[in-house]
């Protein structure tokens, strides 16, 4: 039996991948040779987190021949790891340009900026940032793709938009599927729940969607998904969640506040610079799981007045992580713990930008560019890459069905 403990992320993914292989060999026969990658184009990519998903890092079968995102920091990040091929500007007005020529690929993927759709944006009902699936449909079809691949928070599915959507999809000849998947359950150290749309024109997405769970909430109902490709029992059955502790006990203390000149994981693990009366917030609350209102019980005096005003609300504001459970969703400030669970579970310090990385799955080898913040958005932004992997093992059967019959 495969023993996963104490492997990488990176490792853990190869060994699954492996595992899927071996099981298409005892039931479907030698897989198929692949003469060539299929072709992907990634919009509104960020610093890549989707990408790297559906690269060669996870063992997929793709080449990315363009990217797109407004961010120059994005952009910059994104070519370091993948190449010369993400273009930045507006997707909009570069869809105007007539020698802006989009190429043919066989899959787009993307998650146009999902702030329009999001419980934390008051103002969401008139948000232009809500539309801009447009234009990713209009790669999808200036590209001729067969498959996309849609990404979202999870709000958007059931909305007018999510409708117009897949109205817009259909239109173009492609059969829709949507569900929404949480991080964890696909080996991501994280309880980060998204959206996916796919789309297919030469098939059923809804039999191969959602991908099959690679991993299960040991504090669940116990129910455990079978391989749903087969009748048969699949060789390896899920394993548990992956914690905290799993990815982040290795790290020694930060050092310094800024982005070090050495080699990964350390370059990005620094600290902050704490006032003492932050200081004295988080020895007051020295426990896992520990949050504000704890902080409020036992140190009334070190609590703001707008937490003492609010009673109700999150309680994860100002919380520590639990060792032994998967984080909390890790948002572009991370960095701060009055935004959200993100005090390591037991040093009196804030999550550093190398430990939030690794919660959203970035292997180590990934070169984030730009300044502190600017990396902490890329980070927070991201599709977690192996999640992405397991979607991209979807996308892949159906490309190879297709293909190699």
């Amino acid at each position: 039996m495969i023993k996963y403990k104490n492997l990488s992320t990176i490792n853990k993914a190869k060994l699954l991948k492996e595992d899927e292989i071996e099981y298409n060999k005892r039931c479907k026969g030698k897989l198929p040779k692949r003469e060539e990658r299929y072709k992907l184009i990634d919009l509104f990519s960020g610093a890549g987190g989707m990408s790297l998903g559906f690269s060669e890092v996870f063992n997929q079968p793709f080449q990315h021949v363009w990217a797109n995102d407004f961010n120059k920091y994005c952009v910059n990040t994104y070519n370091k790891n993948f190449g010369p091929n993400c273009i930045g500007g507006d997707i909009v007005e570069l869809l105007k340009k007539k020698d802006n020529i989009i190429p043919k690929a066989h899959v787009v993927i993307g998650g146009p900026p999902c702030q329009g759709f999001s419980l934390l944006n008051k103002n969401r009902e008139n948000d232009p940032r809500k539309e801009l699936w447009r234009p990713f449909f209009e790669v999808v079809e200036r590209s001729d793709a067969s498959i996309f691949v849609m990404e979202n928070v999870p709000q958007l599915l059931g909305t007018f938009e999510h409708g117009e959507i897949v109205g817009a999809a259909e239109a173009l000849g492609f059969k829709v599927w949507q569900d929404k998947l949480i991080a964890a359950n696909y080996g991501v150290p994280q309880t980060r729940t998204r959206a996916f749309i796919i789309g297919c024109k030469f098939a059923d997405p809804s039999l191969l969607f959602p991908p099959r769970k690679t991993h299960f909430n040991p504090n669940g109902n116990g129910k455990q998904q079978s391989f749903q490709f087969n009748k048969e029992e699949f060789l390896r059955k899920p394993v548990r969640w992956q914690t905290v502790r799993d990815v982040i006990s290795d790290l020694p203390n930060p050092i310094g506040t800024e982005i070090r000149d050495v080699a990964p994981p350390l370059d990005l693990h620094f600290g902050r610079n704490p006032t003492e009366l932050s200081k004295k917030r988080y020895r007051a609350i020295p426990k896992e799981g520990m949050n504000r209102f704890d902080l409020q019980k036992g140190a009334p005096e070190l609590t703001p007045q707008c937490w003492i005003k609010k009673k109700t609300g999150g309680t994860d504001l100002f919380g520590r992580l639990w060792w032994d459970k998967p984080s909390v969703t890790i948002r572009t400030e991370f960095f701060k713990p009055e935004k959200g669970r993100y005090l390591h579970p037991e040093q009196h310090r804030p999550i550093t930008h190398r430990e939030a990385a690794r919660f959203q799955s970035f292997p180590d080898s990934f070169q984030f560019t730009g300044s502190k913040i600017e990396i902490a958005k890329q980070i927070g932004n991201a599709v977690p890459p192996l999640l992405a992997a397991r979607v991209a093992d979807v996308v892949r059967i159906l490309l190879d069905q297709k293909f190699q019959k």
